[in-house]
């Protein structure tokens, strides 16, 4: 069968261009309420029933029948032996990724992950205490492709931010585990590990059971249903984010070999059939060059429908005036991943405010991202990149304010508590304050 992609061509200069880019843009983060309806069923059963529940719910969504949830976790061992079975290739390509990922994350610890405090004048301690999470869960997806770059990606940071426990949960349909999402669970030091996955998963780390342990917080990627439950199960539970669909775009000069910038919208579009792919440049010829590239590579590719829906449905190639004007469209769409494929993307990096993650220079594939270069990929999408960052250590830490005030300090931080409480009318907080003071003043009525 041949498939054919056909991104938008949209120019900047055209009257309706806004309309057409809002149109190519919309994407809603709202779940399907019969999705929601069904998720929040097996949230309160799990929540309900437990271990029963979630056996159930694996049996009719992934084919596992069983007799006892435990036979569902993975033990030690058997991540080790997955790890050691890997082809020699695989295990050292597994091996070099997460040392790269746990040296980029143990520098973002030291740079702002540390506790600290100082006294002022009067002696008082100010500061803020940091600790890292007791147990989180990490939910990796499974079903139509493994990911084993997202154990690695979620597990090491809270590892490297110091969690005591990481759970992981993946869904096998009918019993079918890859050694490669195992061994990415060794090699990240992951604590227990069960085959569940879907809503259920979510529940049962958020409510705990019998079996799976409660945790403290969520992160990971999954299908509706996940992003769905996650979203219920929060308050309950940390969470790192509702994703979307997955984003790249593309800001390039025209200096990239076409072909090159084609498969990048392809590496994105090849994830589901609502990802984006988006290409700005200021070169008209350059983008037919990227069209003829798209058409010629297609059908060398397995995921060729998949890619052609969503390029044909969600892409665009875009011709803008100027690289500025570029920029400033980009910060606008604020995407999960952004290519600079430029010969100078160092003069354009200070103009770019809205991304997860910035990649610069016509050799650096967001493919790199995804999988070695260190740096995290789970990244905020569907224009959250404006208020959210990647996942990170910080993500599996929590803050702690210090407060130690000494004789002296009460004295004129007694003074200023105490009128500020009665103002509120709180009497209890204003005296609490007042005696402290060396000479504690009658009760004040308050309005």
């Amino acid at each position: 069968m041949t498939f054919t992609a056909r991104p938008a061509r949209l120019s900047t200069t055209a009257a309706d261009f806004e309309a057409q880019f809002a149109a190519r843009l919309h994407w809603s983060a709202e779940t399907d309420g019969a999705i929601e309806e069904r998720v929040a069923g097996i949230l309160n059963d799990v929540k309900t029933r437990g271990d029963a529940a979630v056996l159930e719910y694996t049996a009719r969504f992934d084919g596992l029948d069983v007799a006892s949830l435990g036979q569902l976790e993975l033990t030690q061992t058997e991540l080790k032996a997955a790890f050691d079975g890997l082809p020699d290739a695989q295990r050292d390509a597994l091996q070099a990724a997460a040392r790269r990922v746990r040296s980029y994350h143990e520098a973002q610890k030291k740079a702002g992950g540390e506790s600290w405090s100082y006294r002022d004048e009067d002696g008082t301690l100010l500061g803020q205490k940091v600790t890292p999470l007791d147990r989180v869960g990490i939910y990796v997806p499974g079903g139509k492709a493994a990911y084993p770059s997202s154990v690695l990606m979620n597990a090491i940071p809270a590892h490297v931010a110091g969690v005591a426990e990481i759970i992981m949960v993946v869904p096998t349909p009918r019993g079918e585990k890859n050694p490669l999402v195992l061994a990415a669970a060794y090699v990240a030091g992951v604590s227990r590990a069960f085959t569940i996955g879907g809503a259920q998963a979510v529940a049962a780390l958020a409510y705990g059971t019998a079996t799976v342990p409660k945790v403290d917080k969520i992160t990971g990627p999954g299908n509706a249903y996940v992003a769905s439950a996650k979203k219920r199960v929060f308050g309950t539970v940390g969470i790192d984010m509702i994703a979307g669909p997955s984003e790249i775009l593309v800001l390039a000069d025209g200096s990239t070999p076409a072909d090159w910038v084609a498969m990048d919208l392809f590496s994105q579009a090849e994830h589901d059939e609502l990802a984006q792919s988006i290409l700005l440049c200021p070169d008209a010829a350059y983008i037919d060059a990227v069209q003829a590239a798209i058409d010629r590579l297609l059908p060398t590719m397995p995921r060729a429908a998949i890619i052609a829906k969503s390029l044909s449905d969600r892409g665009a190639l875009i011709h803008t005036r100027s690289m500025e004007e570029a920029c400033a469209i980009s910060n606008r769409i604020a995407p999960e991943h952004l290519e600079v494929s430029s010969s100078e993307p160092h003069r354009w990096e200070p103009l770019l405010k809205h991304a997860g993650a910035i990649f610069l220079g016509a050799y650096t594939s967001e493919s790199l991202g995804d999988y070695c270069a260190g740096p995290n990929h789970v990244l905020p999408t569907s224009g959250t990149a404006r208020f959210s960052s990647p996942l990170g250590v910080y993500d599996f830490q929590k803050r702690s304010s210090l407060i130690e005030v000494s004789q002296a300090g009460a004295q004129s931080l007694g003074l200023i508590a105490a009128e500020m409480a009665y103002g509120e009318g709180l009497q209890a907080h204003a005296r609490a304050a007042e005696m402290r003071l060396n000479e504690v003043p009658p009760m004040r009525s308050t309005p």
